[in-house]
């Protein structure tokens, strides 16, 4: 297996321990999420860390990253340690339904690639199904969870497949979040979106801002709005 780092234009983190591996997702979500110099940012489901890295590179005041799994609890606060912002950067061991109970902190932005098997569909490896399977952290539990640390200005950032998004929506609705802006992923020019980030807020909003972005050209090459999103990050 290739240990190596993956390097980013500003930092590089491992993520070969980590139950999710450096992936698009994950890389358009920290890339599209709003941040300002004042957020205190929290990462739930945290992986080897990438967000908060991503997101520390556009400039925030701190963030806290939480991930029940331990090897990536150890990675995560690795690659923290070893970056340019390792003081704003905090790893945190836990399960964000304890965490959430405990926090006296309030946060301006919450992030998360949350889990989104639903049922029997489970990953044969056992250690990805704790990622990615709702039975780790239902929808509500992450919205009740989300709920009690952000504060009431604040904004819930997340990325689902697009037909999880719509139950994950409906459930949101149940608990007091609008729809404030989306990103609606097509994976190749021609096909119909799969993935959608989201930005969800606690306050009314009058209409919801909806974009979309094409990944692939029919050749399967990088689009040309690809490559400029994510030209502050990748070194390619």
């Amino acid at each position: 297996m290739d240990c190596r780092p993956f390097f980013f234009k500003k930092f590089g983190l491992f993520h070969h321990r980590s139950t999710m591996k450096i992936g698009t997702d994950a890389i358009l979500l920290g890339r599209w999420t709003e941040v300002s110099e004042n957020d205190d940012v929290l990462d739930i489901g945290t992986g080897c860390g990438l967000i908060p890295l991503m997101l520390a590179q556009k400039g925030i005041k701190s963030a806290d990253a939480v991930e029940l799994d331990n090897d990536s609890y150890e990675e995560a606060a690795q690659n923290f340690s070893n970056s340019a912002w390792n003081s704003r950067l905090s790893a945190i061991h836990d399960d964000i339904k304890h965490y959430s109970e405990i926090c006296e902190k309030k946060y301006d932005l919450v992030v998360s690639n949350p889990p989104f098997y639903f049922g029997d569909n489970i990953p044969e490896k056992a250690k990805k199904g704790l990622a990615r399977h709702t039975n780790t952290l239902s929808y509500n539990d992450l919205l009740s969870s989300v709920k009690r640390v952000i504060k009431p200005d604040g904004r819930f950032s997340l990325v689902l497949p697009a037909i999880e998004s719509k139950i994950f929506l409906k459930d949101a609705e149940n608990q007091g979040f609008f729809l404030k802006k989306e990103l609606l992923i097509v994976p190749i020019e021609g096909k119909e979106p799969n993935r959608i980030n989201m930005q969800l807020v606690v306050n009314q909003v009058d209409k919801t801002e909806s974009e979309t972005f094409v990944l692939r050209n029919p050749d399967h090459s990088f689009t040309k709005e690809y490559k400029d999103f994510l030209k502050d990050y990748y070194l390619h």
